[in-house]
């Protein structure tokens, strides 16, 4: 379902009844006649909605997470926002930039929309810029010929699972992060969709690397062990993303989490 879409046409609609009836047809009942029902709830619903609509589509949008593909950074029930501006300002409905701002940098947690199906909104972290090489073999993470270190953190009890998995701490740029790394899960990963520009990666039996194309992003969950990201769907092009998340303002089975994440 297309929401921004959705909410456009509510904008447009009750904006339609609310101009009509404060430009003609107002002026065309006796001055003591009451407004009729339709004129009175589409004009009180039009600032409300348009305020909703120019929030949801320049400044902040917010969303659930419904997986577990970036614990424990975030959780399944986490409410978080998403600053749709950082990246730059885009027409709603059609997602066309039209005012350049900031890109991507390593670390950041972005919302996109997920590039076999943009229909859905995925969330994961970048992990790639245009131009680098990444691989990801035998659960180690290598950026240009780079291995990022990452160093224990002791056992993760997921909420979700009742399971105990090694959590460690990874830096991408000026982004410290928790992950997870499973040292029992399988440590090749295969393509799940053949992928524009899949002629960048190789795969073997120990993972994966990749030449990241121009204007994409490599991206990948926290959850490595658990997660369907660059690895299997290939890279996320600019003008599939949405914003940066950046904050959690709700989640109703732990009411502690209220405010973590930045």
């Amino acid at each position: 379902m297309n929401f921004a879409l959705i909410l456009f046409l509510f904008v447009v609609f009750t904006g339609a009844l609310w101009a009509i009836n404060h430009f003609w047809a107002r002026k065309q009942r006796p001055a003591d006649a009451k407004d009729p029902w339709w004129v009175e709830y589409g004009g009180s619903f039009f600032p409300v909605i348009l305020a909703v609509f120019v929030l949801r589509s320049f400044l902040v949008e917010p969303f659930k997470i419904p997986s577990g593909s970036m614990t424990p950074t975030l959780l399944v029930g986490d409410f978080i926002l998403v600053n749709k501006f950082t990246y730059g300002i885009r027409l709603p409905v059609i997602n066309k930039k039209i005012v350049e701002l900031n890109t991507p940098k390593r670390g950041d947690v972005v919302v996109f929309r997920y590039p076999p199906d943009p229909s859905l909104d995925y969330i994961k972290r970048v992990v790639g810029l245009p131009g680098d090489h990444v691989e990801y073999h035998n659960k180690k993470l290598t950026i240009n010929g780079q291995e990022v270190k990452h160093e224990s953190a002791g056992d993760y009890l997921d909420p979700a699972r009742l399971y105990y998995t090694p959590r460690f701490k990874e830096t991408l740029g000026d982004v410290q992060h928790a992950i997870l790394i499973d040292p029992e899960a399988p440590g090749f990963v295969r393509p799940i969709v053949r992928f524009p520009d899949s002629d960048q990666c190789h795969y073997n039996n120990d993972g994966v690397s990749c030449r990241v194309p121009a204007g994409h992003y490599f991206v990948m969950g926290d959850n490595r062990d658990n997660s369907q990201d660059s690895r299997f769907w290939g890279f996320v092009p600019d003008q599939n993303l949405v914003g940066k998340a950046f904050f959690i303002w709700f989640n109703f089975s732990d009411l502690q989490r209220i405010g973590r994440f930045h």
